[in-house]
């Protein structure tokens, strides 16, 4: 399987993106460039952090609270289990999410899984340019959502 360890974001102040990104918790998996292009809003994609409770998702959610980050989504149980979205600073969206209802434990700083979701106008093609580069495809719902392996 394909997997990335890093993403590299487009920012107006790397700088301050830096600070926000340590205190959030994703230094390390999260590099940063200057933009020359206005960064703020949706920009075609969202980012998603998979962890392993409630609780972990409470504290990075609260970490981006704290750094800055703007509430989207409180974090709640839903049907698939409990999770929230923020808008970083520089306008990058990302989902805190965990498919645990209870906690098991104390709440930790381990990320499960980073994952990259694509707006894209034509999914099936999308998903055929990213399957013939390498990239499994775990479920498919015709051309509204492809979701990787």
């Amino acid at each position: 399987m394909t997997s990335f360890a890093s993403v590299t974001l487009e920012v107006a102040d790397p700088t301050a993106a830096n600070r926000f990104y340590t205190a959030f918790g994703l230094g390390p998996q999260v590099r940063l460039q200057a933009s020359e292009a206005p960064t703020t809003g949706f920009r075609g994609f969202t980012l998603s952090l998979t962890v392993s409770q409630p609780a972990t998702v409470n504290g990075f959610s609260g970490a981006a609270l704290d750094a800055g980050a703007t509430p989207l989504k409180p974090a709640a149980k839903s049907f698939w289990g409990y999770g929230g979205v923020v808008q970083a600073p520089d306008g990058t969206i990302w989902k805190v999410a965990t498919s645990a209802r209870k906690d098991t434990g104390p709440a930790t700083r381990q990320i499960d899984e980073i994952v990259l979701l694509l707006g894209a106008t034509d999914v099936a093609v999308s998903k055929r340019f990213y399957v013939d580069r390498g990239l499994a495809v775990a479920k498919s719902f015709g051309r509204k959502y492809v979701g990787e392996a």
